[in-house]
């Protein structure tokens, strides 16, 4: 794999909060600790169980690749850490807060000021150019003037090989194009975390090892706690853990699954070796 590009210099200022630390490897407090989440959908005959008491540590500097066969519940997990999916029961503390216990406009300001987000779906504004998709985010989001804004955009789209695909819209753009865009959203704030669903998944293994050289030079360079969910069993000599969901159970690498006893220390919690 070719050397991770230097994202360095797309920094916006450090969000306020705890102090972050890039160094080497993670740091030994994490980011991220949920415990006892269990999200049902549906009821009666049609009750199906996404997560069974899960429990989960994140940390700062770490790419986490959460795998696991279709509709085990990795989407849902994500949706429930990141605050965009309540679960019927359990905590998430994050960067220090109660993620459930914050009000609705309160868990907005949180994903807006903390967190990037990487969908599936894309979710890019179908009137707007690639580059102004990602201007956006720094100008409004982060406040940040408008040169600056367009300047780390187009750089942003340069690492992402899309400098000649500036100044079309989602509609002119390919799939693969679109999902580039949609990971350069957001990663160029900078974020504390990133949760990612499926990033490579509309990428061919070169454009998919360039999404991975930045999302590792977002979490080793910047402190990033970043989390992806993925099929794409190439990415795992990449990432830092693997964390594996069976049947609503998080299990991590090829180990047994993570139990939980009280709430705020991870019983049984082997971690594997970084690589």
């Amino acid at each position: 794999m070719a050397s991770a590009p230097n994202i360095m210099n797309l920094s916006m200022k450090p969000a306020e909060g705890p102090l972050r630390m890039f160094t080497d490897g993670p740091t030994s407090e994490p980011t991220l600790k949920a415990w006892g989440l269990n999200r049902t959908f549906g009821s009666g005959e049609t009750l199906t169980t996404a997560l069974r008491d899960v429990s989960i540590e994140l940390h700062a500097g770490q790419l986490v690749l959460l795998m696991g066969p279709s509709g085990s519940g990795k989407s849902t997990l994500l949706a429930v850490l990141s605050g965009l999916l309540r679960p019927d029961s359990g905590k998430v503390i994050a960067n220090g807060q109660d993620v459930w216990a914050l009000s609705q406009r309160q868990q907005e300001a949180f994903r807006l000021k903390y967190c990037g987000f990487i969908f599936q779906g894309y979710n890019l504004f179908p009137a707007l150019t690639a580059r102004q998709q990602l201007e956006m985010v720094l100008r409004w989001g982060g406040g940040l003037p408008y040169r600056e804004s367009r300047d780390r955009a187009t750089q942003m789209l340069g690492l992402l090989g899309l400098s000649k695909k500036a100044n079309l819209r989602p509609a002119q753009l390919s799939g693969g194009e679109k999902q580039r865009v949609a990971i350069g959203r957001a990663l160029i704030k900078d974020p504390i975390f990133c949760f990612a669903d499926e990033p490579t998944a509309a990428l061919d293994w070169k454009h998919g090892e360039q999404v991975i050289d930045l999302l590792r030079a977002a979490a080793h360079d910047h402190g990033s706690t970043i989390l992806v969910v993925a099929h794409d069993a190439r990415m795992i000599p990449h990432v830092d853990r693997v964390l594996h969901l069976e049947d609503g159970c998080l299990v991590e690498g090829t180990e047994r699954p993570i139990a939980v006893s009280g709430h705020s220390e991870l019983s049984g919690y082997q971690e594997e070796p970084l690589r």
